[in-house]
């Protein structure tokens, strides 16, 4: 009792110490020019600035704030601010009033065959089981959300539901291993289990599913997410007076992939496969190593070319005054001389003249750690992930990243001990829970956790009592982690058959799932790759930038046969400086029977 007192008088004082104000500045620009007068205020207080002429600006904030940038035609963004919070470069986009691509020949409504035509070109329609509807034509309130905005991994439809939809709520049943309202894990098995009695209320009473055109009054707990094609929300009376006394609490509806219009057909009446439509087939411009080797640093360059470990040596001597204050000269020169010329006492000697300058900055311990991660020195990482814990205590990324640390170092019963600590911090709402995304992840982590290793965790003796249900993928789970929270980057997947599926993280694509990690304080996603489709998958990245105009670093971990005792982990981390190019990151080869 008295350590989690303690711990959680420390916890006030690291909120106390996010009081700070500093100044933050940056310039705005539309993509090619700066903006001038764009308004910049912090929410909730009355202090707003605008940028003058170059679309420069400064403010004075503190941690948590929220800045909110206005410009007349143009779409409004919010950033909070955070630790390391100095320099915010923004591009604002245009406000695009979205039309229908729509000819008006003459009034009329258009046929149900039509609206079956148009359902994949145009996200305002959904299938009902009265036939199609679109809700632009409504005399109604219809909303939707397109397959798109689920993310990659997710397949949980609580998950998916929660969040969304103003005036939607999600309710957890409490059978064995369910997921609480806060996103903790109820009982010892984690997320996994049995989730009876979900609901979802609408307007306070419980709503109804109808999914390709069944209606069903039980939470379909069976649906696939990653099969869902298009979700829409039914909750004014006047649309749901068709369902009867069953619609009285709004219904929600579901279209899945298979359950919609049949296949487009050719002239020749040959099935087109709909993914092809979108033409995206991968042309193998992708940066190799080498090309991205040929945009590095120019100091990088010399210390490549050096043909001895003497000659890298003398280089780097006559280029640390100069670059000196530079976090990420630090970096590369200590990853130069730890991979190519495996000097482990020099490297380390780099690090501890430059160390002061980076001891104090999150972001550029995150990218530290993740290179002792990539290179296997995982007692290093780990002394680094409780640095960066100490720094931020309440960032949910602290407690994944320690305890995936605690297992890299042999001891899995720390890591059981920091995620009751994160459950029990959820339950008494000292932390806050993301339902939509990381909950997901750590419940995941956790749950795979004891079904490989809960004799370590609780003894053998008490193992025996404890019933873990087994993951119920099979197959490579990547996750990936970015140590600034401002990076924006596109994850392309270019699976056997050379197609690809792009996941964008930005401020423009994505705005809510930003604001969602900022809130929250994460920087990960996965991606779940299943057995169906062997042979070699091809994983790029396009990076966008950061708000600071500075190199980021991406974290990859492939979990090999994932959640099976044949289970592996490769850690591969890897600097993002070129901006909008796209460049390789790896491969995997699947086979079909085995994860990887």
């Amino acid at each position: 009792m008295k350590k989690t007192l303690i711990f959680l008088v420390a916890l006030c004082i690291s909120f106390i110490g996010f009081s700070q104000e500093r100044w933050i500045s940056g310039t705005i620009m539309d993509g090619d020019s700066p903006i001038s007068d764009v308004n910049i205020q912090i929410i909730n207080q009355g202090t707003s600035v605008k940028t003058n002429a170059e679309g420069k600006y400064k403010i004075q904030a503190s941690a948590g704030d929220i800045l909110y940038y206005t410009s007349p035609g143009m779409e409004s963004l919010q950033i909070r601010v955070e630790d390391v919070t100095r320099i915010l470069n923004l591009d604002m986009f245009p406000k695009i009033e979205k039309l229908d691509n729509v000819t008006v020949t003459k009034t009329r409504r258009a046929s149900q065959k039509e609206l079956e035509e148009d359902y994949h070109i145009n996200p305002n329609i959904i299938k009902t089981v009265f036939g199609y509807l679109d809700k632009s034509k409504a005399s109604y309130s219809v909303r939707t959300m397109d397959a798109d905005r689920i993310l990659p991994g997710e397949y949980d439809l609580a998950n998916v539901l929660r969040n969304r939809f103003a005036g939607v709520t999600v309710l957890d049943g409490f059978g064995f291993g369910t997921t609480s309202a806060a996103g903790a894990s109820v009982g010892f098995a984690g997320a996994s289990g049995i989730n009876a009695g979900r609901s979802v209320q609408i307007r306070g009473r419980t709503a109804i599913f109808d999914i390709d055109g069944q209606v069903f009054t039980q939470f379909p707990d069976f649906i696939e997410v990653q099969n869902i094609e298009r979700i829409g929300i039914i909750s004014s009376y006047a649309g749901t007076v068709r369902y009867g006394n069953l619609g009285n609490g709004g219904v929600v509806v579901i279209n899945t992939k298979n359950g919609v219009s049949a296949p487009l057909r050719d002239k020749n009446g040959v099935i087109i496969d709909r993914a092809r439509l979108k033409n995206n087939f991968y042309d193998g411009n992708a940066l190799t190593a080498e090309s991205v080797l040929n945009n590095a640093p120019e100091y990088l360059k010399e210390l490549k070319r050096a043909g001895s470990f003497e000659e890298a040596k003398i280089l780097y001597e006559a280029n640390a005054q100069k670059y000196r204050s530079s976090p990420y000269f630090l970096l590369d020169s200590y990853k130069h001389f730890y991979d190519t010329w495996n000097e482990e006492e020099y490297a380390d000697q780099i690090l501890e003249q430059g160390y002061s300058d980076i001891s104090n900055n999150p972001v550029h311990l995150k990218s530290l750690a993740y290179i002792y991660d990539a290179q296997g020195r995982d007692e290093k990482a780990n002394e680094t992930y409780k640095d960066i814990f100490i720094l931020r205590p309440n960032y949910l990324q602290s407690y994944m990243d320690l305890t995936n640390s605690n297992r890299r170092v042999g001891k899995p019963k720390k890591s059981a001990i920091l995620y009751a600590r994160y459950f029990y911090l959820l339950r008494e709402g000292f932390l806050s829970s993301d339902t939509a995304m990381f909950s997901t992840m750590i419940n995941r982590e956790f749950n795979n956790l004891l079904s490989l290793e809960k004799t370590d965790v609780v003894g053998s003796s008490r193992s025996k009592k404890i019933k873990v249900d087994r993951e119920d993928f099979d197959g490579t789970r990547l996750v990936f982690e970015w140590s600034d929270s401002e990076a924006e980057f596109e994850l392309q997947f270019v699976n056997p058959e050379n197609q690809f599926y792009t996941w964008t993280h930005s401020l423009e694509a994505n705005p809510d799932i930003i604001k969602r990690e900022k809130d929250f304080g994460y920087s990960t996603s996965e991606y779940l790759m299943d057995n169906s489709l062997a042979g070699t998958w091809l994983i790029n990245v396009k990076y966008l930038g950061n708000k600071s105009l500075t190199p980021s670093y991406l974290k990859t971990t492939i979990y090999h046969n994932y959640g099976t005792k044949a289970q592996r982990e490769e850690i591969k981390v890897f600097k993002l400086d070129i901006k909008n190019v796209n460049r390789e990151l790896f491969q995997i080869t699947k086979t079909s029977k085995s994860g990887s």
